[in-house]
């Protein structure tokens, strides 16, 4: 257990700030499933857009690094792109 201040301040920011990635973290999820399951070109492409906000939102305040933000909208563009227009 913390017996400084600065400790036990350190441990109700963690605390915070673990949750928050946890928010971030599970609408990525979310989102990505959004875009896998679509069920047209275009659905798939305005989710597309949604994730690749969420996902660059995410690698801006350092939830997740810059390079797995890019290579995952990368894979989802990838994808979305070899649907056909149906």
């Amino acid at each position: 257990m913390a017996t400084h201040r600065s400790a036990e301040k350190r441990l109700r920011k963690s605390k915070v700030e673990r949750l928050q990635n946890k928010i971030y973290k599970t609408r990525i999820k979310t989102v990505t499933k959004k875009v896998l399951a679509a069920p047209d070109k275009e659905t798939a492409l305005q989710a597309v857009k949604e994730a690749a906000s969420i996902l660059d939102r995410a690698a801006q305040k350092r939830v997740i690094h810059k390079n797995l933000a890019a290579r995952r909208k990368s894979k989802l563009m990838k994808r979305v792109n070899n649907l056909t227009g149906e």
